[in-house]
């Protein structure tokens, strides 16, 4: 890239996101505290000056505890306590159906279709009500799906289709036992008419949807972006297909800034779980990201466990709508076997044409889907039978699993 071209990305990137300030991973943790400043300027009422005070709403200027099961294993919290209770495993997917539960009908289909769900997490992130206050522990608490917080529950008597992935664990197997949920987790159970008896669970009193400002900055860069690249709301499916297939090659400038928003997203998330770093760390001692304010698994856990609850609705969804089961999923992406070579020949439409509510549906907004790629469903079954994903390969190459880390 010409030395201009580097200058207006980062100059459209600074207008629309933050001013880069290290990787994009640093810039979206940045960009959330500058949205949601930890302090603001307070009168003290006693003398009469203006006094640095709480804002609230955001997480303060103080680094807080996690509760252990949202903790790391090397974290002080774990080691210093010797907890043995378990730990979230609020990951994303990474399922591919076993291949004993391949119908003829669908080995007969030519193709495999990947879809890939737009900025997954930031779709998560949107109106996701979060803990500001420190954990409290509860002891057999009556689930509530509107406070935030890490249940143990056991989950492993819940039936459903072993041709869909587990909704409850990153590799879509059935739990075998009580484990450690975050709360969208548990009240997709709930969802699905299940009863859930928390065993104990760390809870928060203090709440708000502290992601929101961050949500809607970046939301409008990204779409934004994508209508400066001819991906426009208006566009009907096919239009948008086409649209998409030649984007990158309009303005490779732009195309780049695209991606700096979106690796935006998924750093920034992966960053409020930053992990220790350097050969001669040893467990339990503080590491330099656990100790600031915004070091905090528990909302990166939240985002995750909403983004993955969201796709298995909308793979139930499809289910129920067209009967189709998907090959495997990745993270925000999912294969179809296909009767086409396009997302047209499989999705869900009304007689009127219009896409179905509920299932996958194109577009350029966050949470829509856009096509990741096409293989044969040879292609596919070949994968699936060496134990690999094709969700990763489907682009063509190997995709990155996007865990928020």
């Amino acid at each position: 890239m010409e030395a201009a071209d580097i200058a207006r990305v980062l100059g459209v990137y600074a207008q629309r996101v933050i001013t880069p300030r290290g990787s994009t991973a640093v810039s979206g943790l940045e960009l959330m505290t500058a949205l949601r400043p930890p302090t603001k300027a307070v009168q003290d009422p006693a003398t009469g000056n203006w006094v640095s005070g709480y804002n609230a709403g955001s997480l303060g200027v103080e680094p807080m505890d996690p509760a252990p099961p949202e903790a790391t294993p090397e974290h002080p919290v774990v080691v210093n306590s010797g907890w043995t209770g378990g730990f979230l495993s609020e990951e994303a997917y990474q399922w591919v159906r076993s291949v004993d539960l391949l119908s003829d009908e669908e080995c007969t289909l030519p193709f495999a279709v990947g879809l890939d769900l737009n900025t997954a997490f930031l779709a998560a992130a949107a109106r996701l009500v979060v803990g500001l206050s420190a954990p409290d522990h509860f002891h057999a608490p009556k689930f509530n799906p509107k406070i935030p917080g890490s249940w143990l529950v056991d989950l492993s008597h819940i039936e459903l289709d072993p041709r869909l992935p587990s909704p409850f664990t990153p590799d879509g197997t059935r739990p075998t036992g009580p484990a450690w949920y975050q709360t969208h987790t548990v009240a997709y159970a709930q969802e699905l008419g299940h009863d859930v008896h928390p065993i104990e669970a760390y809870l928060r009193r203090e709440t708000g949807a502290y992601l929101d400002p961050w949500h809607d900055r970046l939301k409008t860069a990204y779409v934004d972006t994508l209508a400066d690249l001819g991906v426009t709301k208006e566009l009907d499916d096919r239009a948008f297909l086409a649209a998409m297939e030649q984007h990158k090659q309009i303005d490779p400038a732009l195309a780049a800034v695209l991606g700096a928003i979106k690796a935006t997203v998924k750093g920034g998330v992966g960053k409020l779980r930053e992990r220790p770093q350097g050969k001669h760390y040893k467990d339990g001692e503080p590491w330099p990201a656990m100790q600031r304010p915004t070091w905090r698994p528990d909302i990166r856990a939240a985002v995750i466990s909403k983004a993955r609850v969201n796709m298995h609705r909308k793979l139930n969804n499809m289910v129920r709508m067209t009967g189709l089961y998907p090959l495997a999923v990745l993270s925000d992406c999912v294969v179809y076997p296909s009767p086409g070579d396009s997302p047209l020949d499989f999705l869900p439409y009304a007689a009127s044409g219009k896409p179905q509510p509920g299932g996958f549906r194109l577009g350029p907004t966050p949470g829509l889907a856009k096509l990741e790629g096409v293989q044969s469903m040879l292609w596919a079954v070949d994968l699936m039978e060496k134990g690999l994903n094709p969700a990763r390969h489907i682009k063509g190459g190997d995709a990155v699993l996007d865990e928020g880390e």
